[in-house]
């Protein structure tokens, strides 16, 4: 997706924050924080956003975001259980967000060829009707357009980005 797109979807994002009430967190690893960077452009966003996790590795992504090790090396970091993880357990340590989105990715170069331009996002949110401890979270894999490693990055964010968006519908 062209910047112009990834700002139209952080404005996007941001008037649904804002018309909704909601508050949103981030736990990013392939994308190192451009989705909050990008987010945080928007005037009077500080209301809404609650901050950004930026897990590269795994060992931070077990440590900040309580992502089972075992799982790390099972599926790897790349994966739907992963990214899963990654959005609930930012979303726990946020009591104030509502709504937590994570992505984690391999935007190349020198990646296999199964998982080159590919990324995950999960997605967690809060069910009131439950209680401020229930957290239902799902995922979403997409196969990047772009081919080169900084387009995916804008790519990816621009999708949490709308991703995010959707989910507050």
């Amino acid at each position: 997706m062209a910047e112009l797109e990834l700002q139209s979807c952080a404005r996007l994002l941001a008037e649904r924050l804002a018309d909704r009430g909601r508050r949103i967190v981030f736990a990013e690893s392939c994308t190192a924080g451009l989705v909050a960077a990008t987010l945080a452009t928007q005037p009077g966003i500080s209301q809404w956003l609650c901050g950004s996790a930026v897990t590269y590795r795994n060992d931070t992504k077990a440590r900040w975001l309580s992502v089972s090790p075992s799982d790390l090396e099972r599926y790897s970091a790349v994966s739907p259980q992963v990214a899963e993880q990654m959005a609930a357990g930012v979303l726990r340590m946020t009591p104030e967000a509502d709504l937590a989105l994570s992505v984690t990715g391999h935007l190349g170069p020198d990646a296999p060829p199964s998982l080159d331009g590919l990324i995950y996002i999960g997605c967690s949110r809060r069910e009131p009707e439950r209680s401020t401890d229930a957290i239902c979270s799902d995922f979403r894999e997409i196969r990047l357009a772009a081919s080169e490693r900084v387009a995916r990055q804008h790519e990816a964010a621009a999708w949490v980005l709308a991703l995010a968006a959707d989910r507050l519908d």
